[in-house]
């Protein structure tokens, strides 16, 4: 089936259809109930790490590498995704998600131990190799199992899996690091872990195989020249040298781009419209968030010397929005379409970085910082699932997992590169201008990628393709 052909039209909730095979329907829902707990412990261990980074930097030591535990996260979480991307359309699927848990596993491991920054690093580096398994595997599985108009209500719910770490997470994260140390953040998320590894892994023997087997092999070359590419323009960065920053700038931009055309076919990473944009789209997304994401805590805390309290409560309102955003996106997608949802949501995430900006003045109540951030977590809330739903829509058959391969790579790839450059803003400002005018620069480069993305998502589709408001516009 091409891109271009008729899908079956999307039934309404409470159909027949629904019924027998929504998510909750017993073929499904130990599928959902394994996804949905993979996706927590992920959430949990972002949203407790971000909380406590404040801490366990003034502990370890060296701002320069304060970026770095994002960035090296999600640079090697680009390996497992592109791994698993392309082993889902050869193996079953339990293989390589049992594979991606153990290597998470040992992350914690070496990040709770961790006796310097560059060690942390290191430990989050291989957390993220892990971590990166995770969506790729669910996205192929949500497409193999579910039917067309079940998939939006499942993205929905894997956002809802971010409620509870988003409600508890930072808090018990701020109290364990006050109680018994930040190292029982990271080693205490190992029975978690462990438990709702089992479960996946046996809800994952029942996804059916692929209808043709792909027989790709797997890119190393080319994702490793991805990682490499952006870790060199990123380290340029930060070094805060103009000649270096100019040319490793420059070249570890040639090997990313060079990298990219390898593992993505040359259209997925234009702005044309349909499947094009949409892939392009999320990067954007992505990178104007976490710019911000990464270094909200570290205003608060830092900046303006306000209770680590404040900074988990900033994290849970944006977790709670950013659900709330995609509950909205999941019943109005199939009327409004996705150009209608993503633009606002873009619109919303560069409000909640503007807002941050005036937080980081002296005379402004640091509460307002918990405003902010819930209006760029109802931001990307409503523009990140209509992205997923649209790439499923858009693929041709046999292509999903590709199609979702890309999409989680240029995904991981915006908040890799915006987690960095924000971290290479603020390391760089730190020496010169001082920390709180550098946090400023970092979110005024969120905003301008946001408002960028806005003007790219004009040219997103204006329905889904099986959608019964479908019509030309």
């Amino acid at each position: 089936m091409s891109t271009d052909t008729a899908r079956t039209r999307t039934k309404p909730a409470g159909s027949a259809t629904d019924a027998a095979g929504g998510i909750w329907a017993p073929a499904h829902r130990l599928l959902t109930v394994g996804l949905v707990l993979a996706v927590t412990f992920v959430a949990f261990e972002a949203l407790a790490i971000a909380t406590v980074l404040p801490v366990v930097g003034r502990h370890l030591g060296d701002l320069r590498l304060y970026g770095w535990v994002f960035s090296a996260f999600l640079l090697a979480s680009l390996i497992g995704i592109v791994v698993a991307g392309t082993l889902a359309d050869r193996v079953p699927l339990g293989r390589p998600m049992l594979a991606g848990l153990a290597l998470f596993a040992l992350g914690l491991v070496v990040g709770g131990t961790a006796p310097n920054m560059a060690v942390l690093v290191a430990g989050r580096a291989v957390q993220g190799l892990g971590a990166g398994v995770v969506p790729a595997v669910a996205y192929v599985a949500i497409s193999r199992c579910y039917p067309e108009d079940a998939r939006p209500r499942m993205f929905a719910v894997l956002s809802t899996a971010w409620v509870v770490p988003g409600l508890v997470g930072p808090a018990i994260a701020a109290l364990v690091a006050a109680a018994v140390g930040w190292r029982w953040v990271f080693l205490g998320l190992l029975p978690l872990v462990i438990a709702a590894g089992v479960l996946v892994v046996l809800a994952l023997r029942h996804v059916p195989p692929p209808a043709s087997p792909g027989t790709a092999t797997v890119p190393y070359l080319g994702v490793l020249g991805v990682v490499a590419g952006a870790g060199t323009a990123l380290a340029s960065l930060s070094s805060g040298v103009v000649p270096v920053v100019a040319a490793g700038g420059i070249a570890g931009g040639a090997l990313l781009a060079v990298s990219l055309r390898r593992l993505t076919p040359p259209r997925y990473l234009s702005a044309r419209p349909g499947l094009t944009v949409t892939i392009l789209s999320r990067g954007l997304l992505t990178c104007s968030f976490f710019a911000g994401d990464a270094y909200v805590p570290y205003a608060i805390v830092s900046v303006r010397h306000a209770p680590t309290a404040l900074a988990a409560l900033a994290l849970t309102a944006s977790t709670l929005t950013w659900t709330a955003g995609s509950w909205v996106q999941a019943r109005f997608i199939a009327r409004y379409g996705p150009r209608r949802l993503v633009r606002p949501g873009e619109c919303l995430v560069a409000i909640g970085l503007g807002v941050m900006c005036v937080v980081l003045l002296p005379s402004v109540p640091p509460e307002l910082g918990v405003v902010a951030w819930a209006l760029a977590g109802a931001g990307i809330g409503t523009a990140y699932a209509p992205l997923s739903v649209t790439t499923l829509d858009r693929a041709a058959a046999g292509e999903e997992g590709r199609a979702t391969s890309a999409l989680q790579l240029c995904d991981v790839l915006g908040q890799a590169l915006g987690t960095g450059v924000a971290g290479a803003i603020v390391a760089a400002a730190a020496a010169g201008i001082g920390h709180g005018p550098g946090v400023a620069l970092a979110f005024s480069f969120g905003i301008a990628v946001a408002l960028t993305g806005v003007i790219v998502g004009a040219r997103l589709p204006g329905q889904l393709t099986g959608s019964t408001a479908d019509h030309p516009r």
